[in-house]
Formats: C-alpha cells, structure tokens, sequence
C-alpha cells in the first residue's frame, strides 16, 4: 500500500520545516532580473531580461524623452550581479533600447500619449507586450506585467512612479498601482 510505512524507525518530517534555498531569498536581497523571473513565472533568466526591455519599450513611448531619462537616471543598480557577460548591465541599459535605430526614433518623436496624437490605450499596451514579448503560454501576460512594474517601482522614487503612472492608460495604470 502507498501509504503504509515500511520502516516506523524514520522519524516523522514536517513538510513546513523543510528549508528550501530557492523560498529562502527575501524579495529585497533579490536582484532585479530575478525579481521578474521569480513573481512573472518565466522559468529562464535570459527571457526575464528580453520580457523586461519589450516592457519598458512600450512604457517608453508613451512618455516624453524627458521623462523616460528621468526614469533612466534613476536605475543604475546592477540587473544581476554575475559574472555571465551577456547579463552584465545595469537595470538603465534595459531601459534604453538595445535596438539604435528604435532608440534614435523613441527620442525624436513625441510621446504616443497626449492631445491630437495617437494613442496607446490599455488595450495596445498589452497587445503589443504580448506580440513583441515572446512569453511561453504557461506564463500569464498581466502578471509578467506586473512582475517588471514591481520590480522597476522597487527602484524608483515615489516622484518617479507617481510620473510614470501619469503616462499610463487606465487599466495599465491600475496594474502599475497594484504592482
């Protein structure tokens, strides 16, 4: 039988006492790039960073390029230190496109929010992060979403995430709030 107990001189386990080191890290010892990982599900570091630029993408045009460098100047903590060259930055490198000429472009024309310009709706937003994004179906789009707002907000000043929250349309503002 399954449940019988062959050997009754083991001692009992209580499950709740088990340590395990990946539940151990407290989310403020965990870098940025594992903060995404760890609350979007993704099971890959490397998807965390590629999930994250496409993310700030988006965030990034809807703003003005002053306010995006406002955002930039504040994120100078290191993603993830390791000695893995391709995932050596600073969270500011994933906010800058690593693309130039979508760089350039994202500094020369106006933000997609505002007046007489087109706009990104919630809708868009999250149609576009989930085109550009490449999320594996097992992961849902709002909570990686949310898992690279939270993170950001845990990097930011009160004075940035209230000015980012200004630019974001209605439902994606309220999933930046709740991050």
């Amino acid at each position: 039988m399954p449940n019988e107990i062959t050997n009754k001189n083991l001692p009992e386990i209580d499950p709740t006492e088990i340590e395990d080191s990946r539940l151990i890290i407290a989310d403020e010892h965990r870098s940025f790039l594992e903060k995404v990982m760890v609350k979007s599900g993704l099971a890959d570091i490397y998807d965390a960073r590629d999930f994250t630029e496409v993310v700030f993408r988006v965030m990034r045009d809807l703003m003005t390029t002053e306010s995006a460098d406002r955002v930039a100047s504040e994120l100078h903590e290191e993603a993830l230190p390791t000695k893995e060259k391709a995932l050596q930055m600073e969270i500011a490198e994933l906010w800058k496109d690593t693309n130039p000429i979508v760089g350039f472009l994202s500094r020369v024309r106006p933000p997609w929010q505002g007046p007489g310009i087109f706009k990104i709706d919630s809708d868009r937003f999250l149609f576009r992060v989930a085109n550009e994004g490449g999320l594996p179906r097992t992961v849902d789009l709002e909570q990686a979403v949310k898992a690279v707002f939270s993170a950001t907000k845990d990097e930011l000043s009160d004075e940035r995430i209230q000015e980012i929250a200004g630019w974001m349309p209605d439902y994606v503002r309220k999933m930046w709030e709740e991050a």
